[in-house]
């Protein structure tokens, strides 16, 4: 009988060279080939795809490679290399990977495409911003900014607006946000005239962050109300937009148009961006409890969120309730919170509102009540608390937050019969400002559609190509009837 054999199988023959992922420094260089497209052909779109492949390879990247890179696409011995290798610490850069020495002994490329140069700043600038070396960060950012202003060419645009956030950051890091307010104008000035549709939103959102960094309120309103309009080209600078202008409006008193601004901002963000997310959120929960609104539960418990917004909801639990002990003592006790959130001015608003949440509370519950008793179910704490009742139920009856009279003789609150609310526009008020953000958002969608440029061009010379090609087989076939009859 025939044995089974058992079959082993052979280990595979090694080859490192295709099995190997490609290298931090071979994506740079196709980055950089990619750059040199873009430029060429004067397509934005490459560039963005640059900018965003970049921020995929952040976490990769090391003094090494990026000397390695400046080898390569910039000439070495000249003046921009050594000034852009000065920025580099000296410690690591000849501890070199197998990958960047051999790439070194290649014969570098010899590039003088500008928009190759802003790119090695910009990579310069992120990996030392990561390694916290603010102070070459802050120089080398200075450095890009003044080479920025004599370029004036589109493909730059998407790098530019990246540099100058960069710009803003490594300054705002250091504590010395307000030294470069006068060159961001400067700057912005500069992008109007050139045109530059990215960069004056990017410059303004800067603008905006710098004068509400230092509670310049006013000033920032009147940057924002002069500057040209913002077209949304960067879903991201228009979030930032909208999160500032929510910021202001608030400060202004302007709850509704804050409250839109600010939920518009929470939706538009990107998924990824939790942080932005939850300080939208912070902003808009005070901003509806100003407005006398309760958030719903879910906004408190979305993914990621809980934590950061524990101190809001309860927050918006002693206002639900309308009870003032509870409202002081979750102030006392997120106090640090709110103060780090720049919230604690709002929240100090919010005494009157839940006073006035308890009142109506009061109002539903009792059909009449003394004012004595108004007073100690509000834990008014003042030196005359029956006084102080009195008073804050002839607002509250004036401003319509409650359907009740006073008896002055007796020292009573009346409260009136509640009637169907059904019978009143108040249906009408709510279905109309739902129809309304439908159609905006609508209008939204409609305006961010993309399509190809020169799309019906395109169209058209595809027409006239195919006509100039079936006229020109038919001239051939002539030619060539022609032909068969001479023979």
């Amino acid at each position: 009988m025939t044995q089974d054999v058992e079959m082993k199988e052979l280990p595979a023959p090694s080859n490192s060279a295709s099995s190997s992922p490609p290298s931090t420094l071979h994506h740079l260089k196709e980055i950089a080939s990619l750059i040199e497209t873009g430029a060429y052909a004067r397509e934005v779109r490459r560039i963005v795809r640059v900018v965003r492949l970049t921020m995929a390879l952040r976490r990769k990247l090391n003094a090494q490679v990026l000397s390695a890179f400046l080898v390569f696409a910039v000439a070495p011995g000249s003046e921009l290399h050594s000034r852009l290798s000065s920025y580099l610490p000296k410690d690591d850069v000849h501890d070199m990977d197998v990958d960047t020495a051999t790439s070194t002994t290649q014969t570098p490329g010899k590039h003088s495409l500008p928009e190759l140069e802003i790119y090695c700043y910009l990579l310069i600038l992120i990996f030392l911003i990561d390694q916290k070396r603010y102070n070459e960060a802050k120089a080398c950012a200075s450095a890009s900014i003044t080479r920025l202003k004599n370029l004036n060419r589109r493909t730059v645009d998407v790098l530019a607006s990246r540099l100058y956030f960069y710009y803003s950051l490594c300054y705002e890091l250091t504590g010395d946000l307000a030294e470069i307010r006068g060159n961001l104008l400067a700057l912005h000035r500069i992008a109007t005239l050139r045109h530059d549709e990215l960069g004056q939103e990017t410059l303004l959102n800067l603008l905006l962050r710098n004068y509400l960094h230092y509670n310049l309120f006013d000033q920032a309103e009147k940057l924002r109300s002069k500057a040209p309009r913002f077209e949304a080209h960067s879903n991201q600078q228009f979030c930032r937009y909208l999160f500032y202008l929510g910021k202001i409006r608030t400060i202004q008193l302007e709850y509704t148009d804050a409250k839109e601004s600010l939920l518009q901002a929470a939706r538009k963000a990107p998924v990824a961006a939790l942080g932005f997310r939850v300080q939208c959120n912070k902003w808009a929960v005070i901003v509806r409890l100003l407005l006398g609104e309760i958030p719903e539960r879910t906004v408190f418990m979305q993914k990621g969120m809980e934590k950061a917004l524990r101190p809001y909801f309860e927050l918006t639990n002693a206002v639900r309730i309308g009870d003032l002990d509870l409202f002081r003592n979750v102030a006392e006790k997120f106090s640090s919170t709110f103060n780090s959130d720049r919230t604690h001015n709002l929240i100090v608003r919010l005494r009157h509102n839940v006073i006035r949440t308890g009142l109506r509370n009061i109002s539903i519950s009792y059909s009449r009540i003394s004012l004595v008793d108004v007073a100690k179910k509000l834990r008014l704490d003042s030196a005359n608390p029956v006084a102080d009742a009195e008073s804050i139920v002839s607002k509250a009856i004036r401003d319509g937050a409650i359907d009740a009279t006073i008896d002055h003789a007796n020292g009573w609150m009346v409260s009136k019969e509640t009637g169907d609310i059904y019978s009143t526009n108040e249906p009408q008020f709510a279905f109309n400002s739902r129809i309304a953000f439908c159609l905006n958002m609508h209008n939204e969608a409609v305006r961010a559609l993309r399509f190809p440029p020169n799309s019906h061009k395109e169209k058209e010379s595809a027409e006239k190509r195919r006509e100039r090609q079936q006229q020109e087989q038919e001239l051939a076939k002539h030619i060539a009837e022609e032909d068969d009859d001479e023979f």
